[in-house]
């Protein structure tokens, strides 16, 4: 049974599953672990979630114990300093849930703490936004949970048993691979465009518009990328994400164009960073994502 659930990561996400593990479990049932530093910079911070205001068990990763439950809800670039962060909360029975972004994070985790600890996770099909202590979001979205296989099966139903104890959205995937890549494709395509050409989800969405064509062309080299690496991604599934970010607020905008607004580095690397090499690996053609690369990099360049 789990009880006591470690999120490493205060962003957006992060923030936004603290407030629903909270409001079903009460404080004690998460809490936020952190390096020193930062603990003494947040301690006590009262955050803005959708209007109302909250504050969250916060402790430091040395004096942290083992937790039931290890979310990371942290940037590509903050995650070898995560596995650092998290390891007094990793005890014998731990689960281990990443929501970032990308394929690689599960890989990079389990190497480190051990595969059959983690159920793969993919974050979709919310809005959410966090500038400074204030987090905003019109749809909460949903997890998608699955086990690549039998050493992860009792992981994955104490886990499903607990997001129906506290409410979480959340949806049993039979090939949570195939849902990984999915999700990879929508990112590759929206995370970049968006920042790409300083827009939205209504500017990425605008029909026959260079943000449109380019962020279509990227998910496109992406599926074919995926078909090389075994995985059957098709149009069916663009038409299917694409239609997921129809349900999103024309106003908002994907994590990497906040990063942008914010002066934030980006995941570039986790996205065309990565897609780029495995594709010339297959001898696959990737114009789109590398002019997003090129185009972000310069970008991240002026402002840091």
């Amino acid at each position: 049974m789990i009880q006591k659930t470690a999120i490493i990561g205060m962003g957006a996400l992060g923030l936004l599953y603290a407030d629903i593990i909270a409001s079903a479990k009460g404080p004690a049932g998460v809490s936020f672990v952190m390096d020193r530093e930062r603990l003494e910079k947040y301690r006590g911070m009262v955050f803005d979630c959708n209007g109302q205001k909250k504050t969250f068990p916060m402790e430091c990763c040395e004096d942290a114990s083992p937790a039931d439950l290890v979310i990371v809800a942290v940037k590509y670039n903050g995650l070898a300093a995560a596995l650092d962060t998290m390891k007094n909360c990793v005890g014998k029975d731990t689960v281990i849930l990443s929501v970032m972004n990308g394929i690689s994070s599960e890989k990079i985790i389990g190497e480190r703490y051990g595969h059959g600890r983690l159920i793969d996770t993919v974050a979709q099909g919310m809005d959410a936004m966090k500038f400074g202590s204030r987090l905003t979001y019109t749809k909460r979205g949903e997890l998608r949970i699955g086990a690549e296989d039998e050493s992860q099966e009792a992981n994955l139903r104490l886990v499903a048993a607990y997001f129906d104890e506290i409410g979480m959205p959340y949806t049993v995937e039979k090939d949570i691979l195939h849902r990984l890549w999915g999700k990879f494709m929508l990112n590759v395509g929206v995370n970049q465009t968006c920042m790409a050409y300083e827009t939205n989800y209504g500017g990425a969405l605008a029909e026959g518009s260079g943000a449109n064509r380019t962020m279509l062309a990227a998910m496109r080299e992406v599926i074919a990328l995926a078909n090389a690496e075994g995985i059957r991604l098709s149009e069916q599934d663009l038409d299917e994400y694409v239609d997921i970010l129809k349900t999103l607020s024309p106003e908002g905008m994907p994590s990497m164009r906040q990063d942008a607004v914010s002066k934030r580095p980006t995941e570039v690397e986790m996205f065309a960073g990565t897609v780029i090499p495995m594709a010339g690996a297959h001898g696959i053609p990737v114009p789109a994502n590398v002019f997003l690369y090129e185009t972000i990099k310069k970008m991240e360049q002026a402002y840091t």
